[in-house]
């Protein structure tokens, strides 16, 4: 499996009302960067025939960031088969290395022109591997 890693810090716009990081917030970064892996992975054909779509999402909330804070994302893909793939996402605050999200969720590959679920080939799975 191939590891994918970016760094945000959080910024005002992140916060909610406790001043911590916005649960929905950690839904978009987890999204961001699973878009940003592929996008980083694939050729631009590739990417003109086929996008994914979220069918499941599974988030475990550890620990809180804050403002400032320097956040290590990393994600991989531990299975794609048939139409499906299944990517790990986490979070860990940088300096502490401290988990603050994990998620697992299950996308499914369409072709673009048709919006229909499009078999996952050779070629697309390595990508991940």
């Amino acid at each position: 499996m191939k590891l994918f890693e970016a760094t945000r810090t959080v910024v005002a716009d992140d916060l909610d009302d406790l001043m911590h990081v916005n649960n929905v917030r950690y839904v978009q970064w987890v999204q961001d960067i699973a878009k940003t892996h592929w996008e980083s992975a694939t050729t631009p054909l590739q990417q003109e025939e086929h996008i994914w779509v979220l069918l499941s999402h599974h988030i475990n909330y550890k620990s809180a960031a804050k403002l400032n804070d320097k956040i290590h994302l990393k994600t991989y893909v531990t299975r794609s088969e048939g139409v499906t793939s299944t990517r790990i996402v986490e979070m860990h605050h940088k300096d502490s290395q401290k988990l603050i999200v994990k998620s697992e969720t299950t996308w499914c590959l369409l072709d673009t022109l048709s919006k229909k679920p499009k078999r996952i080939t050779s070629e697309i799975a390595a990508v991940f591997r």
